[in-house]
């Protein structure tokens, strides 16, 4: 399915080629669920001249071309290696295959390593050839200014709402998508990973509760949080925690928050809540495998619980 609410990309990226003003890197910034891959794909087909929908389209299928190189994380793997980078940089230092330029895809190119990134920035100072570098990035925090300050920043919005719940309703008619869609900050391919995974969602949802009233310790909690992707638990995390700042700027407007009752809400320092968020995403920012993820998760448990009294909002 297309993307509908990528036009003004597809319109910038249409005029640019037209106008024979691409840049040589670009990079995709976005909250997830946005369709930044999808994007990266449609840009790979519009650029080596394979044939591509009017829009960035969902599921993503990444092209096969010759002179398309698409780099990831391997299975076994958390990171992108400098082998991978020194690879990716000695395959496009070759004439293309096809004589229409090379391009190369990097996702996500935050989880390349420090040596990695360093192995890149040549490349990207002076691209060989008629090529065009995208990288898709998840946490830009997570990337050096020196490769972030070479590259063309483009950041994919979400839909509003009802564009996006009538994207959702296109591809899977029948399903109440709603509340999915709000949970994943309005990103619709966010809401359908939710959605698969609805029933670890509403287990943390009841144990974040549960915490906050008491009937569940941090500790056992944080012990069965720690068995889930960090990534998984910590996006999830910051969103709810978006919600109930919402909620207390709209208190007569905005939904009740699932994670905690109001009542313990009206007990919490509206200013620690923005801290324990900024703690939450900070984390997120951070490469896994840099912390311990169940003490991390204790922690924030702990903090939870006691209605953010150790915090001093200026963390």
């Amino acid at each position: 399915m297309e993307l509908t609410w990528h036009t003004t990309i597809v319109d910038n990226w249409t005029a640019s080629q037209t106008q024979g003003r691409l840049p040589h890197a670009m990079m995709l910034t976005g909250i997830a669920g946005t369709g930044k891959r999808a994007v990266a794909a449609w840009f790979a087909r519009k650029r080596l001249g394979l044939r591509a929908s009017t829009m960035p389209e969902y599921p993503v299928e990444v092209p096969e071309h010759a002179d398309l190189r698409w780099v990831t994380t391997p299975e076994d793997k958390h990171t992108i290696g400098i082998d991978q980078v020194r690879e990716l940089v000695a395959q496009l230092s070759l004439t293309s295959y096809e004589g229409g330029g090379k391009v190369a895809v990097i996702e996500p190119a935050d989880a390349m390593t420090a040596s990695a990134s360093n192995a890149l920035l040549k490349t990207l100072e002076e691209p060989p050839g008629d090529t065009l570098l995208v990288l898709v990035v998840d946490r830009p925090g997570r990337l050096p200014a020196t490769i972030v300050s070479r590259c063309q920043r483009l950041s994919l919005h979400v839909p509003s709402e009802d564009e996006g719940l009538a994207w959702l309703h296109s591809f899977q008619p029948g399903t109440d998508w709603r509340g999915a869609l709000k949970d994943a900050g309005f990103a619709p391919m966010a809401a359908i990973e939710g959605l698969s995974r609805v029933d670890e969602t509403s287990a943390l949802t009841e144990e974040l509760r549960a915490v906050a009233d008491g009937r569940a310790t941090p500790l056992k909690v944080a012990a069965k949080w720690a068995k889930l992707e960090p990534d998984f638990v910590l996006g999830w995390l910051s969103r709810q925690i978006q919600c109930c700042i919402k909620r207390t700027e709209l208190r007569g407007t905005a939904e009740p928050s699932k994670i905690v009752s109001d009542s313990v809400l009206d007990r919490i320092d509206r200013q620690k809540l923005f801290c324990f968020l900024d703690i939450i995403n900070r984390l997120r920012g951070q490469p896994v495998g840099s912390f311990n993820v169940q003490l991390t998760f204790e922690c924030l448990l702990i903090d939870w619980s006691t209605q953010l009294q150790s915090l001093t909002g200026t963390e």
